[in-house]
C-alpha cells in the first residue's frame, strides 16, 4: 500500500498565512478567533487534498486502502466472504490482519488469471498459497482406483502400450517397493485403492477415493529452522545425541524449496512435509548439506560433516552402532549416533527445522523491535566484544560508571548457541535493560546446578538506590569465576499493559529467548517486566518424550515485586506470585497470543503459594492456558482457553468474554462463553417443550463433554503443541468474537483462511469434481 501523508504535520495556518497582513494583525489583538477558525477549515482542506492524492492509488489492488479492496475485485467478479467490510469498518490491528485473511490482495490480483487455468491441479496448490497461506498439494483420486479391466477391451495381440494401459488399470499394491508403501496415505500415495461410497466434501462421512474426489492436502504447522545451534549429548553416552538442545526427540521437517514452474505438482521438497527415514535414505543429497534441511558439524570444525560418513538409520533405543567415520541420522527422532571410536570431543553443532502452529516463543523468525533512542548496546556472540550474558552486564555498569552509558542498555545476542551463566539483573530507578535475541538467532540459556545451598535461577531484582547495582555488580563478578562460557563458538495486543503499571522505576525486557534448566525470579521494586517472544520451558527441561522433567517446579516466580508483568507471543510454565497480600497491590499480570503450561490439567498454572490465590490482577487476551488458575481477580479475559479450574477470589471485578472455562470454575461475569452458550440453548429448547425435560441433565453432560478443548498435544516439544485437535466442536473453532479459534492461535485465523479456500475451489474446480481440504499437519 502506498503511504499516506501525515496530516498532523500539515500546516494548520496555511489559509490564515494568505490574508493580508491587516486582517492577521487586527485577529490578534482581538484574541485570534479568525486564526482559530481558519485552522479548523485548513483541517478539514488537507483532509480533502489527501483524499484527491490517494484516488490514483485506489485504482490499483496493490496499493488501494482497505475499504476499496473489495470495490475493486468486484471489477473482476471477485466474491469477499462475509465480515471483510465490519472488520475494516472496526478498525485495530488484529481487524486489519482478519481483513487480510478474508480477502487476500494476491488472490485478488490474480482473479483474472486464475480463471484462464481454471481445472488445473496447480492452479488448486496455488490458490491454497494466495488465499490461505498454506503450502499444498492437489491429488485426483480418480487416477488411484484400482480397476479391473473389462474382457471384451483386452487387446488379444494388441500393442505393448495397450497392454500396459490395461494393466495399469488393474494394479494391484506391490509389496516389493518398500519406498511406495512408506507413502501409504500420505499426499504423495501413489498405490491402488478401492473406491469409498463417501463423497470427500461429505458432513457426516468423509471419504477419499472416490471417481469425482479431488484432495487438497495442506501443511498448516510452519517450517522453523534453528541455525548452527548446538546438539544435545545424551548423558554417559559421548557418542550419542539429539538434535534439540532440551534432550527431546524432535521430528525434522523438510525446508521447502520454491516450485520451478506454476505448472508444476509439489512435489516433497516444495513442503513443509516431515522427513521420512527411507525418503530421506534414498535422496540423501536433497536433504543434507549447506541451504538444504539438516547439517552437521563436529568439534568446531568449519566444514559439516561430509555427505559420504552421514547415513540414515533408525535411532529408536539407541540400538543402532555406526562403524568408522560413520555418522547416524534419524529424521523421525531427531537423534544422531557416532561410532564409539570416532566421537567428538569439542562438541557437535546442527542446522535443522522442525515444526509449529505459529512464530510463537524463542525462535529464528522475523519479528518487530524497537531500540530506545538513548540506549547503548552491547553485542554477545561469536566474533564479538563480549562472550557472555554477564560480561556485557558487568561492561555496561563500568561504562555507567566511567560515564560513557547511560541507564539504557540493550544486550543483543548474535548467535543460536547456549549460554551457560549464572545470571543476576539488579535495576535501579528508572533503568531500562533489554535482553534480545538478534534478527535470525534464538539463543538459549541454560540455568545449571552451580549452588548446592541457593536457587541457580536468572534472578531480576529491581532496587531503590544506584547505589546497591554496583554490590549487586560485585557479586556476580564473584560468580562469573566459575561460570562457563556458551557453546556458541561454533556457531500483546489487546489492552494497554501501561496503563494498569502502577510503578515505573526500572523496566527489564527479554526478547526471543529460551530458558532452560530453571525459572526466572523477579523481586523487587520494577516497573515494568516484559517477555516477547520468549519460551521458558514447562517443567525447566524436556524427558526424550517430550514429557516435563519437573513437571511442578515455576517458570515464573514473581516475590515481593511491583512490577507490571507483560507477556506476549510466549510459551511458559506455572507462574507464582509471592507477595504481602495485606500491604501491597495485586500485581497487573498481562497475557496475549501466548501458552501458560502447568504441564498437568490438576497444577496451577497461576497461584500463589500452596495454591493460595495469587495476589494478582489478571488481563489475558487470545492465549491458551493448560492448567488451573487461581487468583485475586481477572480483569479481563477474551477470546481464550482454560482447560482446568479458574478460581477467582473476587467475582465482582472484571469479565470474560467469548472464552472457554470448566463449568465448576468460579468467575467473573461471563459474556458468550462456553459451555455457557450451549447449556442456555439446550436449556430454551427444554422450556419450549421441543426437549423432554427429563432428558435435560444427560443432554448437559454430553455437551460439557462435546465443547470441552482438545488439542494435538499438550507436551511442549511436540509438532502439534497447543494445536486444537481434528474435529473440536465448533464453539471452539470458531467461538471467538470474530468467528477465528479461541486460544493462543487466535490470530492465524484459520477458521476463515479455510472458508475462503473452499470458496475458491469451488470457483476453480474441474467441472463435475467434489473438492476436499485434508489437514496433513
Amino acid at each position: 500500500m502506498s503511504e499516506e501523508r501525515n496530516l498532523v504535520g500539515a500546516d494548520p495556518d496555511l489559509l490564515f498565512s494568505l490574508l493580508p497582513q491587516y486582517h492577521r494583525q487586527r485577529d490578534a489583538e482581538t484574541g485570534g478567533a479568525l486564526r482559530a477558525l481558519l485552522a479548523v477549515l485548513a483541517e478539514q482542506l488537507n483532509l480533502v487534498e489527501d483524499d484527491i492524492a490517494r484516488l490514483y492509488d485506489n485504482w490499483f489492488v496493490e496499493t488501494c486502502q482497505d475499504w476499496a479492496v473489495p470495490y475493486v475485485g468486484d471489477l473482476v467478479g471477485y466474491r469477499t466472504l462475509r465480515g471483510y467490510e465490519e472488520a475494516v469498518a472496526h478498525g485495530g490491528e488484529a481487524s486489519r490482519r482478519l481483513a487480510a485473511r478474508l480477502a487476500p490482495r494476491r488472490d485478488v490480483a490474480d482473479t483474472v488469471t486464475n480463471r484462464r487455468r481454471k481445472g488445473t491441479l496447480p492452479l488448486l496448490e496455488n490458490v491454497a498459497r494466495t488465499v490461505a497461506d498454506w503450502p499444498a498439494r492437489a491429488v485426483e483420486f480418480h487416477r488411484l482406483l484400482a480397476a479391473t479391466q473389462p474382457v471384451r477391451l483386452l487387446p488379444a495381440e494388441g500393442t505393448a502400450v495397450a497392454r500396459r494401459l490395461a494393466a495399469d488399470r488393474a494394479r494391484y499394491v506391490d509389496l516389493r517397493r518398500g519406498a511406495d508403501l512408506d507413502l501409504l496415505g500420505s499426499p504423495f500415495d501413489e498405490a491402488a485403492h478401492l473406491p469409498t461410497a463417501a463423497r470427500i466434501d461429505g458432513r457426516r462421512r468423509v471419504g477419499r477415493h472416490s471417481p469425482p474426489a479431488v484432495g487438497v492436502f495442506v501443511w498448516r504447522l510452519l517450517p522453523h529452522s534453528l541455525t548452527r545451534s548446538p546438539a544435545y549429548c545424551i548423558d554417559r553416552a559421548r557418542n550419542l545425541f539429539t538434535f534439540s538442545i532440551l534432550g527431546n526427540d524432535v521430528p525434522l521437517v523438510t525446508k521447502p524449496v520454491p516450485e520451478p514452474t506454476a505448472s508444476h505438482i509439489a512435489d516433497v521438497e516444495n513442503v513443509p512435509a516431515f522427513i521420512r527415514r527411507r525418503a530421506m535414505a534414498d535422496r540423501l543429497a536433497d536433504y543434507y548439506g549447506p541451504g538444504k534441511s539438516v547439517e552437521i558439524w563436529r568439534d568446531g570444525e568449519h566444514h559439516p560433516v561430509p555427505l559420504r560418513d552421514v547415513v540414515v538409520a533408525d535411532l529408536s533405543g539407541w540400538r543402532y552402532r555406526p562403524r568408522g567415520n560413520q555418522v547416524a541420522v534419524d529424521p523421525v527422532l531427531g537423534r544422531i549416533a557416532f561410532s564409539s571410536r570416532s566421537a567428538p570431543k569439542h562438541g557437535v553443532w546442527v542446522t535443522y527445522h522442525h515444526a509449529f502452529s505459529a512464530d510463537m516463543g524463542g525462535g529464528e523468525y522475523a519479528r518487530e523491535r524497537a531500540t530506545p533512542r538513548d540506549a547503548v548496546r552491547y553485542r554477545v556472540g561469536p566474533g564479538e566484544a563480549n562472550d557472555r550474558i554477564t560480561q556485557a552486564y558487568q561492561r555496561w555498569r563500568a561504562d555507567q560508571k566511567a560515564g560513557r552509558a547511560g541507564a539504557t542498555a540493550v544486550i543483543e545476542i548474535t548467535h543460536s548457541g547456549a549460554y551457560q551463566e549464572q545470571i543476576d539483573f539488579v535495576l535501579a530507578r528508572g533503568e531500562y535493560l533489554e535482553v534480545r535475541a538478534a534478527e535470525g538467532a534464538r539463543p538459549v540459556i541454560r540455568l545449571l546446578d552451580w549452588y548446592s545451598n541457593r536457587p541457580d535461577a536468572l534472578n531480576v531484582r529491581g532496587v531503590d538506590r544506584p547505589q546497591e547495582t554496583e554490590q549487586g555488580q560485585e557479586q556476580g563478578q564473584e560468580q562469573a569465576q566459575s561460570q562457563i562460557q556458551g557453546q556458541g563458538q561454533g556457531q500483546g495486543q489487546g489492552n494497554d499493559p501501561e496503563a494498569d503499571c502502577r510503578s515505573r522505576v526500572s523496566q527489564v525486557v527479554l526478547d526471543g529467548l529460551l530458558v532452560a534448566g530453571r525459572g526466572v525470579n523477579v523481586c523487587g521494586p520494577l516497573g515494568k517486566v516484559v517477555l516477547r517472544h520468549c519460551t521458558l520451558v514447562p517443567g525447566w527441561s524436556l524427558e526424550p518424550e517430550c514429557a516435563p522433567l519437573h513437571p511442578e517446579e515455576p517458570s515464573l516466580v514473581l516475590e515481593n515485586t511491583t512490577a507490571c508483568v507483560q507477556i506476549e507471543h510466549s510459551v511458559l510454565g506455572t507462574i507464582l506470585v509471592i507477595a504481602d497480600e495485606v500491604t501491597a497491590d495485586p500485581l497487573p499480570i498481562h497475557i496475549a497470543d501466548s501458552i501458560l503450561d502447568a504441564t498437568g490439567p490438576r497444577r496451577e498454572a497461576l497461584s500463589g503459594p500452596d495454591c493460595r490465590h495469587a495476589h494478582a490482577e489478571l488481563f489475558i487476551h487470545r492465549s491458551t492456558v493448560l492448567g488451573e488458575v487461581h487468583t485475586h481477580a481477572v480483569r479481563i479475559g477474551e477470546n481464550s482457553l482454560f482447560t482446568g479450574l479458574l478460581h477467582v477470589a473476587r467475582r465482582g471485578v472484571g469479565c470474560l468474554r467469548f472464552c472457554s472455562v470448566p463449568t465448576n470454575s468460579r468467575t467473573p461475569r461471563r459474556y458468550r462463553c462456553q459451555p455457557d452458550e450451549v447449556f442456555a440453548a439446550l436449556r430454551e429448547r427444554a422450556a419450549s417443550g421441543e426437549l423432554d425435560p427429563a432428558e435435560l441433565p444427560g443432554l448437559l453432560v454430553v455437551a460439557e463433554q462435546r465443547v470441552r478443548p482438545r488439542f494435538t498435544s499438550t507436551r511442549y516439544g511436540t509438532p502439534g503443541y497447543g494445536q486444537l485437535a481434528e474435529g473440536v466442536a465448533p464453539e471452539i473453532a470458531r467461538g471467538a468474537e470474530d468467528g477465528a479459534e479461541m486460544g493462543a492461535f487466535h490470530d492465524l485465523f484459520q477458521p476463515q483462511r479455510e472458508d475462503n479456500l473452499r470458496a475458491r475451489l469451488e470457483e476453480y474446480l474441474p467441472a463435475g469434481m467434489d473438492a476436499g481440504i485434508v489437514h496433513v499437519s
